[in-house]
């Protein structure tokens, strides 16, 4: 009761927080008008001349609120639109529900499902941009009233590869992906009649792929767990083609390019409480690969106050053009919400507030800590055995641990010292032997 009490607390003072905040978002105007003109970066005249942007809009949740500084971490279900290789090391399956109030109207809602088996991982994600679309004639009249949407499915597969105790294996994986731009049908000039089939011609579909690698290790780790406190992740995503002019006169042809980039990313826990992730990505014109196009870099923090409450903190900057997030975590027995604010400069030249919300449901981690508990319990009993001289008794734990996992290292490592001492022990005796 206490804990809950304090999680409620600290989650109060988070709307305030949130509150406060942006009652002074405008004033970041001029950071935006200061780093513009120090040029921190230069611009390019196609910037932004892509299709299927929905594609680049953070779904919410945990990404958002660290800036987008995901590649390197990708620890929960938002993995699938930063890093392919990340289901694989999830622990936990899960089924997750993301919703982000986009530009003016536009909404993003994104369900996505992940699970792990072994060191296999899978995961599938189905999202939608969708805001209204509103025609008005000469006379300013509303004559149609629709919505425009672009849709996106996604199935994803990864493997840890060489996985063990002591080097966590590389983890390689891909994403396929399809997209649908639904352009509305419009009117005609004269009568106002909905031309059927008439927004085919503007709308579009493209086939994709994302392809990812990311790597854990423990290094300058002053605190005891399991878990790896570093990891490094590579990205590539988005990289195929859309079409367009269906239905039309001309036929079907080549849209713009898909927004295609790769990233870097690392995430370092310095302590069990804090984590950092940073993220540099570059996007790419697959069309024309000498063009230039403006990186971004990205940083975030997790301060874990209790394991019912993080908190979260992230900016991301464009050229002259940051955004800056803070979301809060709540964890449950089974559930994690998530709860984001986000001052966006780099969608618009006037500061947008925008919030986000996300809903994950934890369907357990297919046995995983059952079976370390029982390699846990095997391996002690096998000490024991060991520090008896009881070598063969040993080695019979330690080899059930292996049935168990494979590599397992502490138990590979305890059989070939016991049976080293076997043949030592041995050794011994037969000199003995000899010397009567």
């Amino acid at each position: 009761m206490k804990n809950f009490s304090k999680t409620v607390f600290t989650s109060i003072a988070f709307l305030f927080f949130i509150n406060s905040f942006s009652l002074f978002a405008l004033d970041y105007e001029d950071l935006t008008d200061t780093l513009t003109d120090l040029g921190y970066f230069s611009g390019n005249k196609d910037e932004g001349a892509t299709s299927f942007r929905s594609l680049l809009i953070p779904v919410g949740g945990r990404p958002e609120s660290l800036g987008s500084a995901y590649t390197g971490l990708c620890d929960d279900a938002g993995y699938i639109n930063f890093n392919s290789a990340a289901s694989c090391i999830i622990n936990d399956t899960q089924a997750c529900a993301f919703h982000n109030s986009w530009i003016a109207d536009s909404k993003m809602d994104t369900l996505v499902y992940t699970t792990r088996i072994d060191n296999v991982g899978i995961g599938f994600q189905a999202g939608c941009l969708y805001l209204p679309f509103s025609e008005y004639n000469i006379f300013g009249e509303r004559v149609n009233a629709s919505y425009y949407s672009e849709t996106n499915v996604a199935a994803n597969i990864s493997y840890n590869f060489l996985a063990g105790y002591d080097f966590k294996g590389l983890a390689l994986g891909a994403t396929i992906k399809s997209a649908f731009r639904s352009v509305p049908d419009y009117t005609d000039n004269d009568t106002d009649a909905i031309i059927r089939l008439s927004g085919l011609e503007q709308s579009g579909f493209a086939i994709m792929a994302d392809l990812g690698m990311m790597m854990q290790f423990n290094f300058l780790k002053f605190f005891a767990s399991r878990t790896p406190n570093v990891r490094i992740g590579l990205s590539a995503q988005n990289l195929g083609v859309a079409l367009t002019g269906f239905g039309g006169k001309s036929g079907i042809k080549l849209d713009d390019p898909l927004p295609t980039f790769f990233a870097a990313g690392m995430s370092c826990q310095f302590l069990p409480i804090i984590t950092a992730t940073f993220d540099i990505k570059q996007p790419v014109n697959l069309f024309n690969m000498t063009e230039y196009q403006m990186f971004s870099f990205s940083a975030g923090v997790i301060l874990a106050f209790t394991k019912q409450f993080n908190l979260l903190m992230g900016a991301e900057i464009k050229g002259g053009n940051p955004r800056f997030s803070v979301g809060s975590e709540l964890q449950f027995t089974n559930a994690r919400l998530n709860f984001n604010y986000t001052l966006d400069l780099t969608s618009s030249f006037n500061p947008i507030n925008r919030i986000s919300v996300s809903a994950k449901i934890l369907l357990g981690d297919r046995g995983r800590a059952e079976r370390q508990a029982m390699i846990d319990k095997l391996y002690s009993k096998g000490l024991e055995y060991y520090a008896n001289s009881e070598w063969e008794k040993a080695i019979e734990e330690w080899q059930a641990i292996l049935i168990l996992n494979k590599r397992y290292d502490p138990a590979i490592l305890g059989i070939e010292s016991a049976r080293s001492q076997i043949e030592m022990y041995q050794r011994v005796r037969e000199s003995m032997f000899f010397e009567e």
